[in-house]
């Protein structure tokens, strides 16, 4: 609750703090929108593979001319990261791969990373936080986005003495969206092709959203940064409103949905028959909490939460998530308290590739939201164990063998991957693969 007077006493110092954007996407216009407004922080360098792309961005979300003409655009995102005008370093291309450079890169010049790219953290973030640690920087997710939105729900939780028995987010799911391609996406959005394309929106990302893909991304960010279990068969996505968090979301053997107290797990705001659910959280996040003593229980009730039947379980929502709109909380608290909001500290979940068709030898996969496969939230000891193709190394990647529709892809079911993504993500299976078994 500092931010504001800690930003202040920089900038009435002269020492702003100065950021440096990689891609100028959605997420990094949202973000860019709120720069003019606040005081203390400055945009200094934005690298996007098309500056001119980038300046329009900036243009589109209000920037003056004088303020853009005081920035610079390149193409490098490493180049980036060694600039003297760079404390915290924002990454936010989608792309895994690149996502890991940059981070790596960062760590090796000494600046705070906020890592809005949630694919890389997931492919390789418990490495990478470990060895920002190490090097005395801070690695953070970002804030706005729903991973850091419920760590801090779940930091609240447990600091209060509560212990959290479920954590996760909404979002709009039926069973049959797994298998749903990008030619096929924008009806389920309620719009034509031509309307999508005309708001510069990409069918392939809005799919990844769509098919389970990045719900699965998401939840195993949250787990591997709350010490949180991820679901033996993968989400379930029950229907769920706010109202029934707290009776869905607890251990079967209380009457609930999960396997055990102390998970992620995603809500459906539809019913599975299509209507929708009543107060649904389709746009928030959420924590479900076990009241310690009657005592407590008690308090619920006076206080007017909503409980379940016993009194016992309850539950903490916020019922929207404005991304970008919220990063500067990321960067203020890497670069005023060195304190990341969220980041990886076990290898507890990891999301495999799944076929969405039968796939043939010799067909190529095209990762997150694409035609090919889709994103299982998995333990990460099953993954492990299985040799599961992370969805994150599963782009422009060659089958050698047929899958069947359903089955989880293997490394052995590819060409071998040799790219720095999968070289990084082989490092961090071997430093982690131990206490992911231990987690389990």
């Amino acid at each position: 609750m500092n931010l504001t007077r800690l930003l202040a006493e920089r900038a009435a110092a002269g020492s702003p703090v100065r950021v440096g954007l990689i891609g100028a996407g959605k997420f990094g216009s949202m973000f860019l929108a709120q720069v003019p407004f606040t005081p203390g922080l400055e945009v200094s360098v934005i690298a996007d593979l098309s500056p001119e792309r980038a300046r329009a961005a900036c243009r589109e979300v209000g920037w003056s001319e004088d303020l853009i003409a005081a920035t610079t655009f390149i193409e490098d995102g490493v180049a980036l990261t060694s600039r003297d005008d760079v404390e915290v370093v924002v990454e936010s291309t989608g792309n895994p791969g690149a996502g890991i450079a940059h981070a790596r890169a960062s760590i090796a010049a000494g600046k705070h990373m906020g890592m809005v790219n949630v694919e890389a953290d997931a492919l390789a973030g418990p490495l990478l936080a470990q060895e920002a640690r190490a090097a005395g920087v801070v690695y953070s997710l970002a804030y706005g986005d729903q991973p850091a939105l419920v760590a801090e729900m779940v930091d609240w939780a447990r600091a209060t003495g509560f212990e959290v028995v479920a954590a996760g987010k909404g979002t709009k799911y039926l069973p049959a969206y797994h298998a749903v391609t990008p030619d096929g996406v924008w009806n389920h959005y309620g719009l034509t092709a031509a309307e999508a394309a005309a708001a510069g929106m990409n069918a392939q990302m809005f799919n990844s959203f769509l098919d389970g893909t990045k719900s699965a991304i998401e939840m195993a960010a949250i787990a591997n940064a709350c010490d949180l279990d991820v679901p033996t068969a993968g989400l379930a996505f029950p229907a769920c409103g706010v109202d029934d968090l707290p009776s869905i979301l607890r251990p079967r053997e209380a009457g609930g949905v999960l396997d055990r107290s102390g998970m992620v797990e995603v809500v459906s705001s539809l019913e599975r028959d299509e209507r929708p659910v009543f107060r649904d959280l389709r746009w928030g996040v959420y924590v479900v909490l076990k009241a310690p003593s009657a005592y407590a229980a008690d308090c619920f009730r006076q206080y007017g939460m909503k409980t379940d039947a016993s009194g016992q379980y309850a539950a903490m929502y916020k019922p929207y998530h404005l991304i970008g709109l919220e990063l500067n909380i990321s960067i203020l608290s890497a670069a005023l308290r060195g304190e990341p909001t969220g980041q990886a500290r076990s290898f507890r979940g990891d999301v495999g590739s799944v076929a969405k068709r039968p796939l043939k030898a010799g067909e190529m996969l095209d990762g997150e939201g694409g035609f090919t496969v889709w994103g299982k939230l998995m333990p990460a000891s099953e993954s492990l164990a299985r040799g599961a193709l992370p969805i994150g190394l599963a782009h422009h990647v060659k089958l050698v063998r047929d899958v069947a529709q359903g089955d989880v892809v293997l490394w052995r079911d590819v060409e071998p991957i040799q790219s720095a993504a999968a070289i990084a993500r082989r490092d961090m299976e071997a430093a982690f693969a131990s206490r992911a078994a231990a987690a389990e």
